[in-house]
């Protein structure tokens, strides 16, 4: 294989280049990024990888702060009698002492520029086109390499992204992408690999492998996150806790014991969301559920949560008094009552009482059994899908954190639940909470990938229509 194909991120001062360094890198802690001006004042280079191999070699540049003026000086440093163009026009002006001095910034984007194959010139769509931005695009082009605009932050509502698209064209730049680095459309990276493949056909192989090396991992890191939550709604579905009939504040304590237990297994899982989507656990807040320094703020088990998410509480009045934990009486879906047990005891029904016995016998003895509410593990499901979609549409430069607002949740707030949740209920056994882990079982693996399908094929996998993520 040749060498990585090297590309110049370059442009105007605080026009996102960090920015889409890091979203392209999937890497938050890449760089600064701010609103303040020339906050990158050095080159620092990245690799895009495919299958461990340096695909391509990114370097983030200065912003040019002063292009009018810089032009000036370029065309000052040629006799009036000679005609210099092109490279050696810049290379004339990197050896002279204002290089190092008065234009130290300019020079270092030019010196990338001029090292690479390729640059991706990052323009802040909500910027006018104005003459300095004509200037700065006169000094890049002169380093006769391929340039490819990228617009920048176009889904704020103040974008130019027409005027601008006019703008370059006029200049001779009609391949242009779009691509916004806080907020990026599903398939954004791909056009934009694509665009260079259109100005660079002979480095087509290495782009294409990493278009799709790209993709799988897309691919892979959807399903991970997928099973991630339908494990949790198995071990959540499948909680069973046995509580004595005496003494009386036995209940309660089962309550809240049981209570933090299921706060503990979602936080789980959100962190592991977020460390799969390469996100710090201080990048998400919700917005009618605040999740906060990576802590879900708000309780699960309240009335007020189901009401925010659309989903009702348990007929039960034992539901409601126990904040979302049911009170089995019978468990298991059964209808049988002490009588019927022993009526099955007599009759040798011995497969049941082996099945259901042991929890059966306990209801001889004045023992319960404490499950969570229908209505618990809806809002659950509806906490993780919001999660995902946000996750799915969130570019790591984004500098506020992910907010979550209220999606479309209709498939787990009005549609009955699916089966596996109903068989992980019969499955004490199927539940990790409390455990050291459950062993392998392909009764509960099954399970838990008829959930994660659920989760993958919900229409909010990709971002909430209401998520306004914050923009530099």
């Amino acid at each position: 294989m040749t060498e990585s194909l090297r590309l110049a991120v370059v442009g105007h001062t605080n026009t996102g280049k960090t920015s889409l360094m890091r979203t392209l890198l999937r890497d938050t802690t890449f760089g600064e990024v701010s609103g303040r001006p020339s906050t990158t004042r050095h080159v620092e280079g990245a690799s895009l990888l495919a299958d461990g191999e340096a695909m391509v070699a990114l370097f983030d540049t200065p912003g040019m702060e002063d292009a009018i003026a810089l032009l000036e000086y370029v065309d000052s440093l040629a006799p009036p009698a000679e005609h210099i163009e092109g490279p050696k026009r810049i290379e004339r002006f990197l050896a002279s002492p204002s290089a190092a001095t008065r234009f130290e910034q300019e020079a270092k984007v030019l010196r990338q520029l001029l090292a690479s194959d390729a640059g991706l010139y990052v323009v802040d769509a909500r910027d006018p086109v104005l003459a300095k931005h004509r200037d700065e695009l006169s000094l890049l082009t002169s380093c006769a390499r391929p340039l490819l605009p990228v617009l920048n932050f176009v889904n704020q509502p103040e974008s130019r992204e027409a005027e601008w698209r006019d703008a370059l064209a006029r200049l001779g730049l009609h391949a242009i992408v779009s691509f916004d680095t806080v907020a990026p459309e599903i398939g954004g990276e791909r056009r934009l690999y694509e665009k260079l493949i259109t100005l660079m056909d002979a480095h087509r192989s290495r782009l294409e492998r990493l278009i799709a090396a790209r993709q799988r991992e897309a691919q892979a890191r959807r399903e991970t996150a997928a099973r991630l939550a339908g494990e949790l709604l198995v071990d959540v579905a499948a909680l069973r806790r046995a509580v004595p009939a005496e003494p009386p504040e036995a209940l309660q304590q089962a309550l809240e014991a049981t209570h933090a237990a299921v706060r503990r297994r979602e936080q789980a899982c959100v962190d592991a969301l977020l460390r799969l989507y390469r996100f710090r656990s201080d990048d998400v807040r919700a917005a009618e559920l605040p999740l906060l320094d990576g802590r879900w703020e708000s309780d699960l088990f309240s009335s007020e949560t189901m009401s925010l998410l659309g989903v009702k509480l348990g007929k039960g009045a034992a539901a409601g008094a126990a904040a979302g934990m049911g009170i089995d009486l019978v468990t298991g879906g059964l209808t049988l009552g002490s009588a019927a047990l022993l009526g099955a005891i007599v009759g040798g029904a011995w497969q049941t009482i082996e099945q259901f016995g042991g929890r059966l016998l306990g209801k001889l003895t004045g023992e319960r059994e404490l499950s969570v509410d229908d209505a618990v593990l809806r809002a659950l499901a509806a906490r993780q899908q919001m999660l995902l979609g946000a996750l799915e549409g969130r570019g790591h430069a984004a500098i506020g954190p992910i907010e979550l607002g209220q999606p479309e949740i209709r498939r787990w707030r009005e549609e009955p639940l699916p089966d596996a949740v109903e068989r992980a209920r019969g499955h004490p056994e199927w539940s990790s909470i409390g455990t050291d882990g459950v062993r392998e079982d392909g009764a509960r693996d099954l399970a838990v990938g008829e959930l994660a399908r659920c989760f993958a094929a919900s229409e909010t996998i990709a971002l909430p229509a209401n998520t306004t993520p914050r923009y530099p």
